[in-house]
């Protein structure tokens, strides 16, 4: 059980604005927000009782300006600790170890259909590179591949590029990330060898989407769809194309700042705000169902 810890709003808020300015992305619009904050918590709308109700008021703040939805301020029940970023790994760690590394899922449905599940989010290359080479190694046999994205909530852009190697038969620009340290720009490129064996890159693949995939999950289904590798089946997505970190600025709260964008080689451009759109759109509880029946169909071709 853990003990509160008193709130104190004002450093909190400065903490949050000075990360800001320092770190957002998009400059202009971190001073902004860095001065809406100050002025909320001049007229006194952060005086509130508990870090979750802060939490929950902040954050609709830093997403008021321009809707980027990696901006927030997180609340933990828990206590974080209180190196950059170790929130999120602690986050991750819990559920690495009931999701089977991050692949809950693998089935073979009738007619050689392979089914993969990445959930509950695409971890860290160190951790997840075992279990996900053994996943898509199994499936790498069928005779056509659906990757189920509807519960994944994002993760690291090394596992996209991972993942994306068994799925193409070449090395191939996957993606750009801008940063804003250093205006440097770093492409994500498939690897030239994986573990194990590939599908590849002619086999029928389709990916699951939900109204809830987001951030790096995203990542895996623009970038199949953009190079014109897979189907994208289901639901709009979240549309949250910025890299996040992360600072602790208060025991229970945990500021979340952009520090880049995606730039799609063919597109030129990213999912942000506007989602994955579908190629074949249908309720995200239909997907399954309908991917099955349209990879049975081109089989069948």
């Amino acid at each position: 059980m853990t003990t509160p810890t008193k709130l104190l709003p004002a450093p909190v808020i400065d903490e949050t604005a000075r990360l800001l300015t320092e770190h957002y992305v998009f400059p202009e619009i971190a001073g902004q927000l860095a001065d809406l904050l100050q002025r909320r918590l001049a007229e006194g709308a952060y005086d509130v009782q508990g870090a979750e109700e802060l939490a929950r008021l902040v954050t609709a703040d830093l997403q008021s300006v321009n809707g980027d939805r990696h901006l927030g301020l997180k609340y933990h029940a828990d206590r974080v600790p209180p190196e950059q970023g170790a929130a999120a790994l602690d986050s991750m760690r819990r559920d690495f170890g009931t999701s089977l590394g991050g692949a809950p899922r693998v089935e073979l449905l009738d007619g050689g259909v392979a089914v993969v599940q990445l959930a509950p989010v695409l971890f860290p290359l160190d951790w997840a590179a075992e279990p996900l080479s053994a996943a898509l190694t199994l499936a790498s046999r069928a005779r056509a591949l659906i990757v189920d994205l509807r519960a994944n909530r994002g993760g690291a852009p090394d596992t996209v590029a991972f993942v994306c190697s068994y799925l193409l038969d070449e090395r191939t620009h996957l993606n750009t990330m801008y940063w804003r340290a250093g205006e440097r720009s770093e492409q994500s490129w498939s690897l030239p060898h994986v573990p194990g064996a590939r599908f590849g890159g002619s086999k029928p693949l389709y990916v699951l989407c939900s109204d809830s995939t987001f951030s790096a999950a995203e990542e895996l289904a623009y970038d199949l769809q953009q190079l014109g590798r897979a189907v994208v089946v289901g639901e709009h997505t979240r549309g949250g194309a910025h890299p996040r970190d992360g600072w602790t600025v208060h025991p229970h709260l945990e500021a979340t700042v952009p520090v880049g964008r995606a730039i799609n080689p063919v597109s030129g451009t990213n999912w942000e705000r506007v989602g994955v759109r579908p190629d074949i759109p249908c309720a995200a509880a239909d997907s399954l169902d309908r991917a099955h029946a349209l990879a049975l169909a081109r089989l069948a071709d």
